[in-house]
């Protein structure tokens, strides 16, 4: 068990993000020992659309943190943010088996796959069933029911699906690339777990990870995940609006928005202006920053209003007190903060990889690479507690639960 080495594998829009630990005995989390980022435009939306573009993007980010970590990587959890990503509550209830009434690991079992059995199109699976709060006879809002006496069980849970297509087509380019899947796991979810404090989710909180094409939404309260979405929208549309605004090339657009782009106009000096040419657009043609800046502030409101109207359908909106952690390559833009304080009536933060050790030095403060590194902790709970079997793994289909350590999962979504 020590020294073991765990990876994370993040397939984004523009970029592959490998992070690779290696599991050190009495630490609480693995310690990084290489970590990679490639460009890719393989997919859109969290959906593979390039096969022969996303394996070689792969395979150069995986041969890159090999070749810095010293060690071959051979399996990954991988992480999935797709626009196909569904979610709904469901309901399980069982008799307890024992006579003694004591509920065992194998009653939370079947009632986790009693409440996985839940109607699912042909053309979806399920990635999670992540179970929100149990019910021991009458005694409701229990955390952790083994060891607890009663005769019926029943918990609430929360199911996520996604595409059958979605899922298998990146599996194949993984697959390809020469590596296997521990588990794949939605990527708000693993971003979740790199960035949040046990007191944040307890008290609740919404964690929004705005990558290039899809913004992923994770809500926390009492310690569980209360609700999950992926939004068909990211830092892709901001580009995409200042490229028409400029009636410039998208390569520029994304290079003004990176060097002079800013989400707040109200700071920008009225005549402060962009000289193009040093963007490779001809001579004096210079366009103004403020305006580059409404842009980007329109774009980014509907974001959060479409981020807010999620919060409204569980009534958290403006409701969580640890406020809202922004990660993700959309969250580096400058002004995005103020703008969400303003847009949700919360607290806003950036959201960044907390208790890591090891080659942090350009993983620390990069908001792109928190969902590689929840991943690469996600890998090691898989290892130490068990973990893979609960979340729905690709490779489980046909369901089977079989749990060894399904107490020491409970801990999975705390830091």
């Amino acid at each position: 068990m020590s020294n073991e080495i765990v990876t994370g594998l993040d397939v984004g829009g523009t970029k592959i993000c490998v992070v690779v630990g290696r599991i050190i005995p009495d630490k609480r989390n693995p310690e990084i020992v290489g970590y990679s980022s490639v460009p890719s435009n393989g997919l859109r939306k969290g959906v593979v659309v390039d096969i022969e573009e996303t394996v070689s993007a792969i395979s150069a980010a995986l041969e890159e943190a090999e070749r810095m970590a010293g060690v071959p990587v051979d399996n990954a959890v991988v992480g999935v943010e797709s626009a196909t990503i569904q979610s709904q509550n469901s309901k399980g209830v069982i008799a307890v088996s024992r006579s003694d009434g004591e509920i065992s690991p194998d009653d939370v079992v079947r009632v986790l796959e009693a409440a996985r059995a839940v109607s699912v199109p042909a053309n979806r699976e399920i990635l999670h069933v992540i179970p929100r709060s149990y019910k021991v006879d009458d005694q409701v809002g229990i955390h952790d029911p083994l060891g607890m006496t009663g005769v019926r069980l029943e918990v609430e849970a929360h199911v996520i699906t996604a595409s059958t297509p979605t899922i298998k087509n990146l599996t194949k380019c993984i697959y390809q690339a020469g590596l296997d899947i521990d588990e794949m796991v939605l990527g708000v979810l693993a971003s979740s777990k790199a960035v949040l404090a046990r007191n944040q989710k307890e008290v609740g909180v919404v964690v929004v990870d705005i990558g290039y094409s899809t913004t992923g939404v994770a809500v926390f309260e009492e310690g569980n995940v209360l609700y999950t979405s992926v939004l068909p929208v990211g830092a892709s549309h901001v580009t995409n609006d200042i490229a028409i605004g400029l009636r410039t090339s998208i390569d520029v657009a994304e290079k003004v928005k990176l060097e002079e782009g800013c989400a707040v106009p109200a700071v920008i000096p009225e005549r402060e202006r962009i000289d193009l040419k040093k963007y490779g657009v001809g001579d004096g043609y210079y366009v103004s920053r403020r305006e580059v800046a409404e842009i980007i502030e329109a774009r980014m409101l509907e974001i959060f209003g479409m981020v807010n109207d999620e919060l409204k359908k569980v009534g958290r909106d403006g409701m969580l007190p640890a406020g809202v952690v922004l990660t993700g390559g959309g969250s580096k833009l400058v002004g995005v903060i103020d703008l969400a304080k303003e847009a949700m009536r919360l607290p806003s933060q950036i959201g960044l990889p907390v208790n890591v050790s090891g080659m942090v030095d350009k993983l620390s403060d990069d908001p792109r690479m928190v969902a590689a590194v929840g991943l690469m902790e996600w890998a090691s709970d898989v290892i130490l507690k068990g973990s893979e079997v609960i979340g729905g793994s690709v490779k489980k289909e046909s369901g089977d639960f079989g749990l060894a350590k399904i107490k020491d999962w409970f801990g999975q979504f705390l830091p």
